[in-house]
Formats: C-alpha cells, structure tokens, sequence
C-alpha cells in the first residue's frame, strides 16, 4: 500500500504500530519456555509485559489530556481517567491474563499428552511443548482481541458512556 498525503499527519502510536508492540507479547513467550527455564524468566516476561500495558495505558492518559485540555476541570480528568483505565484493563486481559492463561494451560495439556502417549525423552517432549506454545500464539490473539472487546463493551465500557450521557 502506497503512502497517501494524509498518512504524514497521523501520529504513529508506539504502542500499537512500531515493534514496541511486540514487548506486550513477552509473557506468551515466557509462558511457552516455561518448561525449558527457570520460573524466574516466566515472570520476568510479565514483568515485561506489564511495563508494555502500564506505558500504553499512559501514553493513552496523556493523549486524552491533550485533546482534552480546553475542557473545564473534571471534564479532562474523567476523560484522562477513563483513557487511562481502559487501555490498563483491555491491554492487561488482551495482553496477559487471557493469553498467558492460554499458552500456560496449552503447553501443560501439551506435556502431559506427550508424558502419557509416547516415549519422547523428556527434553524432546518439553522442546515440542515450547513449539506447541509459540505456535498457537499467532492464531489465539484475534479471538482474544475480540473477547475481550466485547466483554469490556457489555460491561466496563457501559459504565463509561452512561456517565458521558450524563454530563
């Protein structure tokens, strides 16, 4: 796709269009390792992933007071608050709990079979297991995104709009 004249003009957001994205997806791969390494590195990548979540949810606050700024006090503050909660909880389920959740139970299952069903020495069964973890992550996150967006739509973001309603 060719760049068109508007495209300069639209700010690139870190977060979402740069390989910054990418730290947000550690703990996947934390959690994909976690037979081959030492449960410190698995919670290293959450640490990771939860700084990613933390600077997304930020940055999103400091947009929102930006375009915000000319609004009377409590106007900017509840949208700034509201930026900042909902990227923090979208990104924090989309991010981190659900996948991690995910990948960690894939990858137990995935062990377990393979303790049960072959004679796979054991590191042979815990590289397959890692492969098996990694592999799912591409296919899991659409339906993760898109859970969690109507989770947050049928519960979270309501509360969102009925207080702009009554403004």
């Amino acid at each position: 796709m060719e760049p068109t004249e508007e495209k300069p003009s639209e700010a690139v957001d870190i977060y979402r269009d740069t390989w910054v994205r990418f730290l947000g997806y550690a703990n996947e791969v934390g959690e994909a390792f976690r037979p081959l390494v030492p449960v410190s590195l698995v919670w290293s990548s959450y640490a990771v992933s939860t700084a990613y979540v933390t600077a997304d949810a930020v940055d999103k606050g400091k947009k929102a007071a930006a375009a915000h700024r000319d609004e009377p006090g409590m106007g900017q503050t509840t949208r700034v608050a509201v930026a900042v909660a909902d990227t923090f909880v979208w990104q924090a389920l989309a991010s981190i709990v659900v996948p991690g959740f995910t990948i960690n139970r894939v990858c137990a299952a995935t062990l377990h079979v393979l303790g049960r069903t072959t004679k796979l020495p054991l590191p042979v069964r815990k590289w397959t297991t890692t492969a098996v973890g990694l592999s799912i992550v591409p296919f899991i996150m659409t339906p993760i995104d898109r859970s969690v967006d109507y989770l947050l739509d049928s519960s979270l973001r309501k509360l969102y709009r009925h207080g702009e309603k009554q403004e």
